[in-house]
């Protein structure tokens, strides 16, 4: 299964920048289908045996040697409450992901298969809270119901890490700069990140959880005559989202005359398999791997900074 599982994810990587998302489905324990981009998988595999680390969090179930790594483990029906009873057997497989620059392992009880959906067939969670705070959206493939879990936020709330930004001091502007950024990204994790970064610069935010919202919301300020760029001093987009993924975002507005005087920074928690020509073929001015508070604050001093040369001419 592993290996069939890997050629499949190889092939999927192709779907880059066409507006599709290739999703490795699996069960928590229950009928219910789980859905989690290939493009952050390495491997799944049998669960190999566990061992504890005194520096892991209470949430994780121990760590596994893979392949001469060691590798945290998170037994994810439990981070996300849909853990069965102590009688169940034990989640069987492991599926080993990497993002934001780390590699984690996730214990699942069962793995279906690889799939590819239209992006635009992907629609925001229901707000029921509870555990839909861990989903990034909900689709259907063959008629079968699909959650897609936020891993960043599963993450990030099993292991708590400081805040990286603390400390940054708010940047010296001149008058007429813009001091907004546009945010775009389906993680909830991701986008409180960045928020609290810009706070730390002094700037604001507007937040949006996906790219057709973005290219929504930036066609109507220029409609009503209001230049986004003079809003906004750059717009920071994910990559993989629903609705409209970073690309198409960043190939619209590109090709939008109203839109394309717009800085663009493309930021992502993908590893290792991500393409870097994609970058300049859309027409980003920046990529930034998720996530590193003092890189991404270092290329928003950079972009700031360039603003006001010319005005300091």
């Amino acid at each position: 299964m592993s290996r069939d599982l890997l050629d499949r994810i190889d092939q999927r990587t192709r779907l880059a920048g066409h507006n599709r998302l290739a999703l490795l489905l699996f069960r928590l324990g229950s009928r219910q289908l789980f859905g989690v981009n290939v493009f952050k998988v390495q491997e799944v595999i049998p669960r190999p045996p566990l061992f504890t680390l005194p520096q892991l969090p209470p949430a994780f179930a121990g760590a596994a040697d893979v392949r001469g790594r060691t590798v945290p483990v998170l037994d994810l029906a439990r981070a996300v409450g849909q853990a069965g009873t102590p009688a169940d057997p034990e989640p069987p497989y492991l599926v080993v992901t990497e993002f934001n620059r780390a590699v984690q392992g996730f214990l699942v009880s069962g793995v279906e298969r690889i799939v590819n959906v239209a992006v635009e067939d992907i629609h925001p969670p229901p707000d029921l809270g509870g555990e839909c705070h861990y989903l990034t959206g909900i689709t259907r493939h063959h008629g079968e119901l699909i959650q897609l879990l936020d891993v960043e936020s599963v993450i990030a709330e099993s292991a708590p890490r400081p805040l990286e930004s603390a400390g940054m001091q708010p940047l010296s502007l001149s008058g007429d700069v813009p001091r907004e950024v546009l945010v775009v990204d389906d993680s909830r994790v991701a986008r409180n990140q960045i928020r609290q970064l810009l706070e730390q610069l002094g700037l604001g935010a507007t937040l949006l959880s996906d790219g057709r919202q973005a290219l929504e919301h930036l066609t109507q300020l220029a409609d009503s005559g209001q230049p986004p760029e003079r809003r906004y001093a750059m717009v920071i987009s994910d990559i993989e989202m629903p609705a409209m993924d970073g690309y198409t975002l960043t190939t619209e507005i590109r090709r939008s005359p109203a839109l394309r005087g717009l800085h663009v920074l493309l930021h992502t928690s993908l590893s290792g398999v991500f393409n870097h020509a994609m970058v300049e073929r859309v027409g980003a001015d920046d990529f930034v791997p998720k996530y590193s508070g003092r890189e991404l604050a270092s290329r928003i001093e950079a972009r700031l900074a360039a603003l006001q040369r010319p005005r300091a001419a």
